[in-house]
């Protein structure tokens, strides 16, 4: 006797968000829009008015959050790399695509891909292309224990270990993760484009109210201070470029002990620029101008590598990249689980601060990131399946920044090596560390040239990943909804983003907006192990509504819009 399929309940594919009708919050979920509001008005007028307290406080929360959430941050990010690869392979998911059967990707592969990179590293990519490599290269792991020395040849494949490890698989899995779930949930089930979404597995229409909101709420506060974290590096190594290319002295000033840091001055014009423009190109959408900044930066970024394939280290460079491709493979395992504590002895302690320094900061940093690159990732990526997504997202992203820590970074540390640089690059502030390379490496007209093309890619890098927040913040704030322009939010957060940025500068500079991105990144971080979860039972019970001959996908409409309510 056949044994009937299991019945399971249908997929919640509405979800009755309230927002408003009319007034200035017209489309907006007021709830969520006035909270965040709040929450970040508050946190700007905080380090603004009372940067002392607010630099010691951010501290303290920081220090308990590394002491206390160590483990918590990396078997988490653990969590996103298992689960993104599980759903690649699993033959059930890897082939359902982000919508119907019978939909297409809206953007080719290069735009796919020049956003995605854009929006999620870009920025990074020019800080840190020198500075981690040339960072771990003096210090790391390897050094601390005693296995190799600093600043050697001998630490060069641990230096690319760790600056693989950091912007690698981890940090695409974790934007894959959110971007998965937010684009399943709204072309598979018709749900808004916004995270509560990704949880009706778990909590059902409920989201639809308190719950849902405070959701939403805790990926915005993320949201900004991820992007904060971003734009401060950025700004700082704008200015460092305005400097290189002759704006002035007064960009930067000198405090008793010689230290150079960026003016107030500075500041102000550099996040006009940025933010002015990022304004500009966010009232225009993601179409028109965020899709042409994006192809114009990618552009530039394919053309410094090739500067530095050619006039760089290039056999150097590219014997850090497949060495250095090996050794993190095979290291993922072991690195992946490894949790540093302090116990008491010197090597112990300092293992513990390396990784509350670099390793955890950067995971709290791309969990941050996750809401505003992952709702950006589901909005490009209606069409495509979840193994072409997944590896998509996850794979050619992290070959883009290992070919540019191998070029830029290689060069760097190939000229300290060669004694060429006689410490002018390790010397200088990581802001300044590319430009120091290419006056190294260049004679002084043609350096002065590479650096305005450097200084013109950062500001479109800059540009493109604060006018895509903005414009996903919105998207939150309007319950999923793309279309109403509001044109005075995009200006609020416009400028609250450089409020933010500025202001936790002056109360600590980039260590205090690292401390609040730490801080704001880990309720989200909950959030996402939420989703990962919400998104493996949805498509193992869809499963099981496909062999009983259930309906798994929502019934369109005749003029369907699934951003909006």
């Amino acid at each position: 006797m056949s044994q009937e399929p299991i019945k399971i309940p249908p997929p919640v594919t509405d979800l009755d968000i309230k927002v408003s009708k009319s007034g200035f919050y017209s489309g907006f979920t007021k709830d969520v829009a006035i909270t965040a509001k709040v929450l970040v008005g508050g946190l700007i007028v905080w380090a603004i008015a009372f940067p002392a307290q607010a630099a010691e406080v951010l501290g303290a929360l920081n220090s308990f959050i590394l002491n206390g959430f160590n483990y918590w941050y990396v078997y988490v990010m653990a969590f996103f790399v298992l689960c993104c690869c599980f759903l690649a392979l699993w033959p059930a998911a890897g082939r359902l695509r982000l919508g119907h059967e019978d939909d297409r990707p809206e953007f080719s592969n290069f735009s796919w891909f020049s956003m995605m990179f854009g929006a999620g590293i870009g920025i990074g990519m020019l800080t840190f292309a020198t500075a981690e490599p040339m960072y771990h290269f003096a210090q790391n792991p390897s050094t601390i224990t005693g296995l190799t020395e600093g600043s050697t040849e001998g630490n060069v494949r641990a230096a690319y270990i760790w600056s693989f490890t950091h912007w690698g698989i981890s940090a695409w899995a974790a934007y894959a993760i959110v971007g998965l779930a937010l684009g399943f949930f709204a072309y598979r089930r018709g749900l808004p484009l916004t995270i509560r979404s990704a949880l009706t597995p778990l909590f059902g229409k409920s989201l639809a109210g308190p719950l849902g909101h405070a959701v939403d709420v805790v990926a915005v506060v993320a949201t900004v201070l991820g992007v904060s974290q971003t734009l401060g590096f950025g700004v700082e190594q704008f200015i460092a470029g305005l400097s290189r290319i002759g704006f002035g002295e007064w960009l930067y000033t000198i405090d008793g002990d010689g230290l150079q840091t960026a003016s107030t001055l500075g500041l102000i014009f550099a996040l006009i620029i940025i933010m002015g423009a990022s304004t500009l190109s966010a009232l225009s959408g993601v179409g028109r101008g965020i899709k042409w900044l994006s192809n114009v930066n990618m552009g530039l970024s394919f053309f410094l590598l090739l500067f530095f394939l050619i006039f760089g280290s290039t056999m150097f460079g590219l014997t850090a990249l497949f060495v250095g491709i090996w050794d993190y493979l095979i290291s993922i395992p072991g690195i992946l689980f490894t949790v540093w504590s302090t116990d008491g002895t010197e090597t112990g302690d300092s293992l513990a601060s390396w990784q509350g320094g670099w390793t955890i900061f950067y995971w709290a940093w791309w969990i941050a990131f996750a809401p505003f690159v992952g709702v950006f990732l589901a909005r490009i990526s209606k069409g495509r399946t979840i193994r072409e997504y997944v590896l998509g997202a996850m794979i050619i992203p992290a070959m883009m920044c290992f070919l540019w820590f191998a070029m830029a970074g290689g060069t760097a540390i190939d000229l300290e090596l060669s004694g060429v640089a006689e410490g002018t690059i390790a010397g200088t502030a990581q802001s300044d560390q590319l430009f120091a390379t290419l006056a190294v490496l260049l004679s002084e007209p043609l350096a002065y040239l590479m650096s305005i093309i450097v200084v013109i890619l950062l500001l479109t890098y800059l540009v493109t990943s604060a006018d895509s927040a903005v414009l996903i913040i919105n998207t939150i704030n309007a319950a999923g909804d793309e279309g109403p322009k509001a044109r005075p939010h995009i200006i609020f957060w416009g400028v609250a983003l450089a409020l933010v940025v500025g202001g936790l500068i002056v109360a600590g500079g980039l260590d205090a907006i690292k401390t609040a991105m730490v801080i704001g990144a880990l309720p989200f971080s909950l959030v996402m192990v939420l989703m990962g979860v919400s998104l493996l039972r949805a498509i193992y019970r869809d499963g099981l509504r496909m062999k009983s001959g259930q309906q798994t996908t929502f019934v369109e409409a005749s003029s369907p819009d699934l951003g909006s309510k």
